[in-house]
């Protein structure tokens, strides 16, 4: 069961930060701000050219578990892994890259929509998976319809939440963390502003320990 592990690696935490990161230049310092902030751990998309190299630097870096996000295919998926990646994260339930992450030996979190994907992915033996898009699917109506019938299944809803919504989807049973990128956003980035990553990661942190 990948929940297991992957609760594993959150060591308690709840909260999963979602990185876009044009530059790998920036992953040190965010790395830093992140772990300050009270994250043990992040997600890396695979969404930009320097995600590769970013990923290397955070898992280098110290302080927090890396994983990578939006792993479209299984070659991906191993490229992350070489690079240091902890676990995989997929916007949809895709079988190649589920079945190379069990290869490597890796938790895969793979997106769901629908009842039907989730069943695919209870059936793979996988009891965690990732809501997505969270809040365009129904937010948290669509979550408790989706665990009612599948009370084994644990969520990590991502997907137009933010610091206000954060506080809704914590308190539910079935959610195991809940990810988002509003703690380092794309602007954040780019003005170099790890003093409000640090800020708002810690405040994300308090609420999901409250």
């Amino acid at each position: 069961m990948n929940g297991t592990v992957l609760a594993s690696l959150l060591s308690g935490a709840r909260i999963m930060p979602v990185l876009t990161i044009p530059s790998a230049a920036s992953a040190g310092a965010l790395a830093d701000a992140l772990a300050a902030g009270g994250a043990t751990c992040a997600e890396v998309t695979f969404r930009t050219p320097d995600a590769e190299q970013a990923l290397k630097t955070m898992a280098a870096h110290g302080g927090l578990t890396v994983g990578a996000g939006t792993v479209l295919t299984p070659e991906q998926a191993e490229r992350a892994v070489t690079a240091g990646a902890r676990f995989i994260v997929s916007p949809g339930y895709d079988e190649q890259v589920v079945a190379k992450c069990g290869e490597l030996g890796v938790p895969v979190v793979p997106g769901i929509a629908t009842a039907t994907e989730l069943m695919r992915a209870l059936r793979a033996g996988l009891d965690t998976v990732k809501l997505f898009p969270a809040e365009a699917l129904g937010g948290l109506a669509t979550l408790r319809a989706l665990s009612a019938p599948f009370p084994q299944a644990r969520f990590v809803p991502t997907g137009g939440i933010d610091a206000e919504r954060l506080t809704a989807y914590l308190p539910e049973p079935a959610v195991l963390a809940v990810g988002g990128s509003w703690m380092a956003t794309r602007t954040h980035l780019a003005h170099g502003d790890y003093t409000a990553i640090r800020r708002l990661t810690a405040e994300a942190v308090g609420r999901s320990t409250r």
